[in-house]
């Protein structure tokens, strides 16, 4: 019994033996110098960095943020007064101008409408390539004339002839459309049914004064028929001169009868002038053309009250456009015609086209001042582009690859952004696609030799090859490629980075 305690014993002592020389290796082996630990924390020797070759499809497209605005945007001003006196004693004529009734914004404004109306007169709209630049009235002949009189017709009126002179005809349906309208046509002023009795009263005065002299006898004993005076006949049957006294009497009088003679026929072309241009007439103030009608009253400047002899406010077409700006780089990709996305900020979708790039582009200017459109100095018929955006294209074009170029997009069918003038949206504009599926490789990955070739770095079996490609369409950072020397195929790993 003693002897199996014995063993047991001993048994337990190896044991412990055993363990503990365990626990000492295995601690051993846990503990490192400062110099193990140091080498434990190098960072690994550098590699490539590489990606892997893709096959898809590739669309390449310039995208910009633009802004909904009214096409063709116009300033509005009058040409010149309402009605045609110069006093202010006769229905207001001559006054200062004031808007007695203001044009509302968002009107949308047809032929033969009222824009306005100051010192209560009213402002008309016409559809005409010539502006309105002066009073239309008798006597008066143009092409201004010509396109008062087609519109004229258009609305109802017939003016007789389209002729481009203002005669009665002219003259009688201008005065029926403005009754129409509730108005009464321009009539002589005051003023100048004042000027037309003088001018009659003048030559009632050259008549009067032309039978005075031709009546008086400047001789005594009258004068012939054709105006030389008359010789004495002597005994014999014969003749004999005049006395100088009566020769030189005779010689007054005609002087006095052609001076007659001229006071009238200058009082009668007077007259006459005056009366060719007397009438019913169309002031410069109260008729506006524009080249394409319906307009939209886009801003007014004005309230009723205000003075009408500056800006009154814009109008546009009823179309809708989209401004926008790229940068050179992306303009030189754009082409007039080219098709456009337009995506609004609540998903809505439209269709597009680029209309013009660059200084053509450019948004008509309406500050104070501006003359295009009806403005008082006429209306052109080309906007007038901004200074700024001018030169920025021109940048762009010369060179300048980071400057803003100017975009204007056409919108055919206003659609989903009928209720989004001057709302933001996404413009995207397709400029490429591959031909189905393509290899494509980050464009980081494309490396230029020193003889123009271009080459891509292939890693395989851990070692890097390069092949020669011809690059193709890029977008969102990758590029399609197509090996020319060597292989190269989806999955394989190309160099991106060191």
């Amino acid at each position: 019994m003693s002897r199996l305690n014995s063993r047991k014993q001993l048994g337990a002592l190896v044991g412990a033996v055993v363990l503990v020389g365990a626990g000492g290796w295995i601690a051993g082996t846990q503990v490192r110098s400062p110099a193990d630990a140091a080498a434990a924390h190098t960072a690994p020797k550098a590699g490539p960095v590489t990606v892997a070759v893709q096959r898809q499809s590739l669309t390449a497209t310039v995208v910009a943020s633009g802004s909904v605005e009214f096409a063709s945007p116009r300033p509005l001003a009058l040409a010149g007064s309402v009605g045609t006196g110069a006093s202010s004693a006769v229905g207001g004529e001559g006054a200062e101008q004031r808007i007695t009734k203001a044009p509302v914004a968002g009107t949308e404004v047809k032929e033969g409408d009222v824009l306005m109306a100051v010192n209560g007169r009213p402002v008309l709209a016409l559809s005409g390539n010539v502006p309105m630049y002066r009073a239309l009235g008798p006597g008066a002949s143009g092409d201004d004339v010509k396109q008062l009189q087609s519109a004229l017709r258009r609305l109802g009126f017939d003016p007789g002839s389209i002729s481009g002179n203002y005669r009665k005809g002219t003259a009688t349906a201008v005065a029926n459309w403005y009754t129409s309208k509730g108005y009464e046509a321009q009539k002589p002023s005051a003023e100048d049914q004042q000027q037309l009795g003088q001018l009659q009263q003048a030559v009632s005065a050259a008549q009067q004064a032309l039978l005075t002299t031709n009546s008086a006898d400047g001789t005594g004993s009258g004068t012939e028929s054709g105006g030389a005076p008359a010789t004495e006949t002597g005994a014999g049957g014969g003749t004999s001169t005049p006395s100088p006294q009566s020769s030189t009497d005779a010689r007054i009088h005609q002087l006095q009868l052609d001076s007659a003679k001229k006071s009238l026929d200058m009082a009668n072309t007077a007259l006459s002038t005056f009366q060719a241009s007397y009438g019913t007439k169309v002031p410069a103030g109260e008729v506006v053309f524009f080249p394409k009608l319906p307009v939209r009253l886009n801003k007014v400047t004005v309230k009723t009250g205000d003075s009408a002899s500056g800006p009154i406010g814009t109008v546009t077409s009823s179309d809708l456009e989209v401004q926008a700006v790229v940068p050179g780089s992306d303009a030189q990709l754009l082409r007039k015609g080219m098709a456009v996305e337009l995506t609004t900020t609540d998903g809505k979708k439209a269709a597009g086209k680029v209309s013009a790039l660059g200084a053509d582009a450019a948004p008509s200017t309406t500050g104070d001042g501006g003359t295009d459109g009806a403005g008082e100095t006429g209306e052109g018929s080309a906007g007038t582009t901004s200074q700024d955006t001018g030169t920025e294209a021109a940048d762009a074009s010369s060179g300048n690859a980071s400057a803003p170029v100017q975009l204007r997009i056409s919108v055919p069918s206003s659609g989903e952004l009928a209720d989004e003038a001057e709302a933001a949206v996404k413009v995207t504009i397709k400029i490429g696609a591959s031909d189905g599926k393509v290899l494509v490789v980050p464009l980081a990955a494309i490396r230029t030799s020193s003889d123009g070739k271009v080459r891509v770095q292939v890693e395989r079996g851990g070692k890097l090859s390069d092949v020669h490609v011809t690059v193709g369409l890029s977008a969102a950072g990758l590029v399609e490629v197509k090996p020319t020397g060597g292989t190269l195929e989806q999955g394989d790993k190309v160099v991106v980075g060191e």
